[in-house]
């Protein structure tokens, strides 16, 4: 009675053991898959310019980018890189404005008569007005200069023509 009783708890356990190492491998083989098209990714970054000031970091948020992988709701060359990482991996690398935000382009910026702007602010270089387009959208447009009878506004996104550089590390991977 013995033997059998142990022959069966035996087999259970051994059973039991298997499922949970089935899920063990699938659950590390999971870890250890690399990003894909379509799989939805979540990571923590820090963007720089060529002269390492940050001009966009997932830290300040407090928590992971999150987009699905080839989607294009990222820059291009971002989409791309993490493309093929693994969960843990980090990476550096950096994209050229081809890759990113585009070349700058000169019919983005356009000089208009100060008496179109609102007149509760007075208009300084720098400063950022939002827009609208005639389908609807709003884009932001910086001041470039200001004279006495006109203002340069310039649409061009403000990463525009700039070398992004990234470190990025894989938080976690949904397929």
């Amino acid at each position: 009675m013995r033997t059998h009783s142990k022959g069966f708890f035996g087999i259970q356990l051994m059973t039991i053991l298997s499922i949970g190492l089935l899920g063990l491998s699938q659950a590390m083989a999971d870890d250890q898959a690399a990003v894909k098209k379509g799989d939805m990714v979540s990571l923590h970054y820090t963007g720089t310019l060529d002269d390492g000031s940050v001009f966009d970091t997932s830290t300040k948020r407090n928590e992971p980018l999150k987009f699905t992988a080839g989607s294009g709701q990222v820059i291009p060359g971002f989409d791309q890189a993490v493309v093929g990482m693994k969960k843990g991996e980090e990476k550096k690398f950096t994209l050229q404005p081809s890759d990113a935000y585009g070349d700058r382009k000169p019919e983005m910026t356009q000089t208009v008569p100060r008496k179109h702007l609102p007149q509760d602010h007075e208009p300084k270089p720098g400063m950022t007005l939002v827009m609208g387009t005639a389908d609807g959208r709003q884009v932001p447009a910086v001041i470039t200069e200001v004279t006495p009878e006109n203002v340069t506004l310039d649409l061009n996104h403000p990463l525009a023509g700039k070398a992004l550089t990234f470190d990025i590390k894989i938080v976690e991977i949904s397929h």
